[in-house]
């Protein structure tokens, strides 16, 4: 068994969903399909999901929704007149969303979570819809009454152990199953949405839940780049990716996967594919527990911006016990969020978002480490660029770090700090934001340029 997720772009469209249909149909192991709301037609298009969060903020803050809310009805009826839908379900189309507004919005935050799911729910009620209409049989299952339990985390909302135990019942149902990705129930029945790109998150939930023997990812591109292709026009493909070479791109930067998606599929070690909907003959990538190392010590390369650094210097630090744990005591006093913390003998930096800063909450810390900690220096650098070359062969290979150095050197980039993972699976590099492109090409063309991946 086969479970498939299909996203945004590939259901943008009536002609988009028939792909998706024939894809379905296809392989007789695809038995469970995830879907997503509508994504983008164009790219000056808006998503289902954005239109949704549009329109509960207008609600909540008792202005007009109605031209909001009729421009989600409306791209929810195009796509079913498309599909050549029966005008009592375009109905049916306007009267769920018009329940979901009724709801009770004492509780601003549970309303929206609501709101936003709806779009997922629809949709997979209209590919249902559409299935049934080819003479296939399909049912749509609703999150809840497959038992998808999920924590009380409004926007980050963690699947419960429990759950994977109910939905194994799924894989002795009779037909195709349509389920809406990105949200589930918690134990009080409210809806909780998962982080953005949640889909992908459900689809390996429910990969894990009924043990399919692959989780397919069908997105809008032919395979995993090894960059960011808006940086490197027509980058290699990467055939092949472990879970943790793949968590990694995805952490610092890579946009095809969320990094939290594939961590149900890796524990029950099921291989995922990912997938071009509009080449679906394409071989892909597949994401593997192990794989042969058959190309360079780098697989990918990605990167990310708005992050700031704390550095921090005391003489004869690394003497002094608890230095570190003091540090991220303040830090976490101030509801702040680290990313890496590179350090010497007498000095440690730490990395954290910039946008959890300001300038007031930034004098404040750089006040309170001195008086607390007695520091010598500190001072906050903000503009700063992540920039991490990942790729399980760095264990076996020497000199990784020597080629990316001279390659940046050679670019004329001044590194500003140097980090490597004590899994060895990946290095980051930090520099200033406006390097950031410079740096990527010029790691790419030392590692990737003239190699097979």
């Amino acid at each position: 068994m086969k479970v498939v997720k299909f996203g945004g772009s590939s259901l943008s469209t009536g002609e988009q969903v028939k792909k998706v249909v024939d894809i379905v149909l296809s392989d007789p192991e695809r038995k469970i399909v995830v879907v997503s709301a509508p994504g983008k037609r164009h790219p000056s298009d808006e998503k289902i999901t954005d239109l949704l969060i549009a329109c509960g903020k207008k609600i909540l803050e008792h202005d007009s929704e109605t031209e909001i809310l009729n421009e989600v009805i409306q791209r929810y009826i195009l796509i079913a007149n498309e599909l050549g839908l029966h005008e009592s379900f375009t109905a049916e189309i306007r009267n769920s969303f018009l329940q979901v507004l009724q709801k009770d919005k004492s509780d601003s935050v549970m309303f929206l979570e609501a709101l936003k799911a709806s779009g997922e729910d629809t949709n997979a009620k209209l590919i249902a819809n559409y299935f049934q209409l080819r003479g296939i049989e399909a049912h749509y299952i609703n999150p809840k009454d497959a038992g998808l339990l999920v924590s009380n985390e409004p926007g980050n909302a963690q699947v419960l152990p429990e759950s994977y135990h109910r939905l194994a019942d799924l894989s002795s149902h009779s037909g195709i199953l349509i389920f809406p990705g990105f949200f589930g129930y918690n134990e009080q029945g409210e809806i909780l949405t998962f982080s953005r790109s949640g889909s992908d998150i459900t689809g390996s939930i429910l990969a894990n839940g009924v043990g399919a023997s692959v989780y397919e990812n069908f997105t809008d591109v032919d395979a995993v780049y090894s960059v960011n292709p808006s940086i490197i026009n027509q980058p290699k493909e990467i055939r092949e990716v472990t879970y943790r070479e793949m968590r990694e791109l995805s952490y610092a930067g890579f946009s095809v996967f969320h990094e939290e998606a594939l961590i149900p599929a890796y524990r029950a070690g099921i291989p995922v594919h990912v997938k071009n909907t509009n080449n679906p003959f394409a071989p892909g990538t597949r994401i593997v527990n192990e794989r042969e190392q058959r190309n360079g010590p780098v697989v990918g390369i990605a990167s990310d911006t708005g992050f700031c650094s704390i550095y921090v210097s005391k003489y004869l630090m690394n003497r002094e016990v608890g230095f570190g744990r003091k540090l991220l005591q303040i830090l976490e006093s101030f509801g702040l969020s680290y990313e890496h913390s590179p350090s010497g003998i007498d000095d440690i930096s730490i990395i954290l978002r910039e946008n959890q800063l300001n300038s007031e909450i930034e004098k404040q810390i750089i006040n309170y480490i001195k008086e607390e900690l007695h520091a010598d220096e500190v001072k906050v650098e903000h503009g700063l660029a992540l920039i991490m070359i990942v790729g399980e062969g760095m264990r076996q290979n020497v000199g990784t770090t020597a080629r990316a150095s001279k390659a940046l050197a050679h670019a004329g980039i001044n590194i500003e700090m140097i980090n490597q993972g004590s899994s060895e699976v990946s290095m980051m590099f930090g520099v200033k934001e406006v390097n950031e492109r410079k740096a990527v090409e010029a790691l790419y063309q030392e590692f990737f340029v003239g190699v097979l991946v």
